[in-house]
Order: C-alpha cells, then structure tokens, then sequence
C-alpha cells in the first residue's frame, strides 16, 4: 500500500512540475518512482508465492485430516464388524449350551458334568468317572450315551467351531498301572475322547484336538477326597469359531 501512495504522489508531482507548480530535479524524481514501481511488483509476486504455499499447506493439511478420519471411519467400520460376529459367535454357543442343558439333564442335575460358558468358549466338564475307570483309558460302554448326546450338539449346531478336549487328573503318582504319569494317563483319556468322536460320531477330524494337562491344573484342593474327585474331569471346550487354538 505505501508503493502505490507513493507512486501516486510521484505522479501528481510530475504534474506539477508540467505545470510550473515548482522546480524538481526531474531525473532523480523519476529515478524514485520507477524503483518505487519495481518494488511494489516484487512486494506484488512476493505475497503471491506466500499466498500460494500458504493455500498449498493448508490444501496438504485438510488431504491429511482426510486420510485420518477414512482411516477412523475404517477402524469403527471393522470393530462393527468384529463385534457383530463376536454377539452372531455368542449366540450360537449360547444355543448350544441350551442344547447341551436340554440333552445332560440327568447328568448335570446329578453333578456329574458342569456347563458354563467362559472366555475361552462353551465348557462342558465330566468326571472322569462318568467314562473311565480307575487309572484306565477305555470309555465305558454306557457312557457313550452322553458322549453321543454331545457329538449331535457339535454336528448341528456348532458346525464350524473347533472343539478341544482336555484331559485331567488328581495330584496322586500313578502305582497300580502301566502309566508312566499322570500326564500320560490324561493325554490317553483325553485322546479316547477324541478318536469316539470322529470315528463313532461323525464329528470332522480336523475340528477336534486332545491335551492332557495331568494334575497341573487343578479345580479343587487335591488334600480332599471330594476335590480330587473333581480335579479328575474331562472338559469339551467349543471354541468360538475364529479360534483355532486352546490357549
């Protein structure tokens, strides 16, 4: 703005001096107004670049925002969709349970299987006495019955979630058998449940997995007759459907 006043000034003394208003040194006046003109344009190209690198950052501001709020948008979108499946995964284990508390009446009222539901899926737990003798392996005849029960359950109604089956027992050393530990003895009850499963039952092999974890994970005091007799179980874990581990 100073440029153009004093461009302007220049101009009306110019004309004065035509007129005879005074007596200027005409080339120096000149001289003035011409460096004047030639700041003013450069003041002119200089706002300009700063006008455009200020239009050219905030231009790169508001694609940045862009960016981060698709990128937010994206993230609600699949913890949306996460948590659909995850309610879609507990409304199926949750029919199943009703199946399973439907089917093991007897057995649940009786206290010999538990089923609840945890983080880890549907479990359903049996006392190894309901399908083993003492220190053996071999499923009882008439157990086989519930076992059956619960392989219809998997078939129907958890058709895709993989199934694992946890052997246990109490903290006593084995002496009247064959086993070399109580580990050995809950892999083999926990395997035996297994191959009824997929070759008694239908139930696909590539869905079911065997652990014994021996006495290493107990659920009861083992200085108890009553607690140990709770520690030697078998669960039948049904895992959620994007699991495909027991961990």
């Amino acid at each position: 703005m100073k440029s153009i006043v004093c461009l302007f000034a220049g101009i009306l003394l110019i004309s004065c001096m035509s007129s005879g208003c005074a007596t200027y040194d005409k080339g120096r006046l000149y001289d003035g107004l011409k460096q004047d003109y030639i700041d003013y344009q450069g003041n002119a190209v200089r706002e300009g670049i700063i006008k455009d690198d200020i239009i050219k950052k905030l231009r790169a501001q508001l694609e940045e925002k862009d960016r981060e709020l698709a990128a937010i948008r994206a993230d609600k979108d699949q913890a949306l969709t996460v948590t659909q499946e995850k309610d879609a995964q507990i409304s199926t284990l949750e029919e199943a349970r009703a199946r399973l508390a439907a089917s093991l009446e007897k057995e649940l009222q009786e206290y010999k299987a538990k089923l609840e539901m945890t983080d880890r899926g549907l479990v359903l737990t049996f006392l190894a006495e309901v399908f083993f003798d003492s220190g053996k392996d071999v499923i009882k005849e008439e157990s086989k019955d519930a076992l059956k029960k619960v392989a219809v359950v998997l078939n129907n109604n958890v058709a895709s979630s993989n199934v694992a089956v946890e052997g246990h027992t109490d903290s006593d050393p084995i002496k009247y058998s064959d086993w070399k530990s109580n580990w050995e003895l809950s892999v083999a009850r926990a395997l035996a449940v297994v191959h009824y499963f997929v070759d008694e039952a239908a139930v696909t092999a590539q869905r079911l997995s065997g652990v014994g974890y021996g006495e290493y994970r107990p659920v009861a005091s083992n200085e108890t007759p009553e607690g140990k007799k709770k520690n030697r179980r078998v669960e039948i874990v049904i895992l959620p459907s994007n699991l495909k581990k027991v961990k």
